[in-house]
C-alpha cells in the first residue's frame, strides 16, 4: 500500500496519548480516523482538537471497522496486551506504547501473532527515534570512540510518584531499549537493588547492572526521589567518551577526546598508564523531534511493508529484562521488610 493513506485510529487520550494523537494526526500519508478514550470529558476535548476524526468511548468500534488499517495504543500499561492482541486479531497493525506488555510470554504472544498474520507491531521505544541516539548509534558503529567499555544512564527527578508501577517500569523501558539498541546484544547477567521508602513494594530508587558476553556493561540508575532532574545518557570508549545530557536546550552532545591508555615498558617493567585529554567536540543535532520521527516510521513500515526499528522483537526484548529486574526486586523485597520490623 505505499501509495495509499493509512487509516489509524487511536486509543488513549491522556497524558502521553494526547500528544501521540497529535503527532500521528500531522503525519503525512496518515488519517486519524477514530479518536478512542473511556473518560467523556477527555474524549470531548480531543475531538474538539480533531474534528474529522470518529470519537468514540468504545474500543470495538475501532476493531469493527475494516478500514481501519492501524491502531496505536497509548493506554495505561496492564491494558497493552489485551488491546494490542484484540488489534492484531482484527487484522490491524499495532503501535504500543512502552512497555509493550508486563509479561514475557504475553510479549512473545503478540510476536507470534504478528507474524503469522503478517502485520507491524512496533513497541513505542521512543529514544531509539531520538536524533541524539542516532548519532550515538553511528558512533558505536563506526567505532568512533574506539572499543566500548561501558555505558551509564541516569533518569531522576523529584516526581511524578506512580502508585501503580515501581520507578524503573515508569522510567527505565527507555534505557534499556537505548542500551540494546547500541549494544546489539541482550545481558547474561543483571544485579539489581531498589528501595521502596514512600510505599511499601513499590520502588522509588532503583541501580541496576547489566553485564553483557562481550564484558562490556551497562548501569541504569532511576528514582523519583531526586533533588535534580537528570536525563543523561554516558558512553565510555577506549578512545573517546560520549555524554548525552537529554535536558541540555542545545549541546545534547558532548564527545570528549580523552582516554586512558596502558603503555607495556621493556620485559619486567611495570606498565604505566597514561591519560590524555583533548579537545571537546559538539556536533550538531536535528531538532527534529523524536515522536514525529516514530508516528512517522510506524506509518512509512506499513505503506512500505519494512520492519519497524523498535518492532515487536525489541519490545520483547526490553520486556524480558523488565520482568527478571521485578523478580529480583520483589526477592528482596522480604529481606527488607524484616529488617525494619
Amino acid at each position: 500500500m505505499s501509495n495509499e493513506t493509512v487509516n489509524l485510529g487511536m486509543v488513549g487520550l491522556g497524558g502521553w496519548g494526547k500528544f501521540v494523537a497529535q503527532n500521528f494526526a500531522q503525519t503525512p500519508n496518515c488519517r486519524l480516523s477514530y479518536i478512542c478514550d473511556d473518560t467523556p470529558c477527555t474524549l470531548q476535548h480531543q475531538q474538539r482538537q480533531y474534528p474529522e476524526s470518529t470519537a468514540t468511548l468504545h474500543y470495538d468500534d475501532l476493531l469493527a471497522d475494516d478500514a481501519v488499517d492501524a491502531i496505536a495504543i497509548a493506554t495505561p500499561a496492564p491494558f497493552h496486551f489485551e488491546m494490542a492482541k484484540a488489534a492484531l486479531l482484527a487484522d490491524k497493525h499495532a503501535y504500543v506504547e512502552k512497555p509493550l506488555t508486563l509479561r514475557t510470554d504475553h510479549a512473545q504472544e503478540l510476536v507470534d501473532i504478528a507474524d503469522r498474520r503478517g502485520l507491524k507491531l512496533m513497541a513505542g521505544h521512543l529514544l531509539e527515534y531520538h536524533p541524539a541516539v542516532q548519532l550515538m548509534k553511528q558512533q558505536v558503529d563506526d567505532n568512533a570512540l574506539g572499543e566500548i567499555y561501558y555505558m551509564y544512564c541516569q533518569r531522576i527527578n523529584l516526581g511524578v510518584v506512580r502508585q501503580h508501577e515501581n520507578a524503573f517500569w515508569s522510567l527505565a523501558p527507555h534505557d534499556i531499549s537505548v542500551i540494546l539498541y547500541l549494544f546489539n546484544q541482550e545481558p547474561n547477567h543483571i544485579v539489581v537493588s531498589g528501595r521502596d521508602f514512600l510505599q511499601r513494594g513499590i520502588e522509588d530508587l532503583v541501580f541496576v547492572n547489566l553485564h553483557f558476553p562481550d564484558g562490556r556493561m551497562a548501569n541504569i540508575h532511576v528514582s523519583w526521589l531526586d533533588p535534580q532532574k537528570k536525563r543523561t545518557m554516558v558512553l565510555v570508549g577506549s578512545e573517546k567518551m560520549l555524554v548525552f545530557d537529554d535536558m541540555a536546550a542545545s549541546e545534547k552532545i558532548r564527545i570528549f577526546n580523552k582516554s586512558a591508555q596502558i603503555e607495556n615498558g621493556s620485559v619486567g617493567e611495570i606498565a604505566s598508564i597514561t591519560v590524555r585529554h583533548g579537545d571537546i567536540h559538539i556536533p550538531h543535532i536535528s531538532n527534529r523531534q523524536p515522536l514525529a520521527i516514530e508516528t512517522e516510521h510506524f506509518i512509512e513500515s506499513i505503506r512500505n511493508d519494512t520492519q519497524p526499528r523498535s518492532d515487536g522483537r525489541d519490545g520483547l526484548r526490553v520486556v524480558r529484562i523488565l520482568e527478571e529486574i521485578e523478580r529480583q526486586l520483589r526477592q528482596s523485597r522480604p529481606k527488607l521488610l524484616r529488617k525494619a520490623a
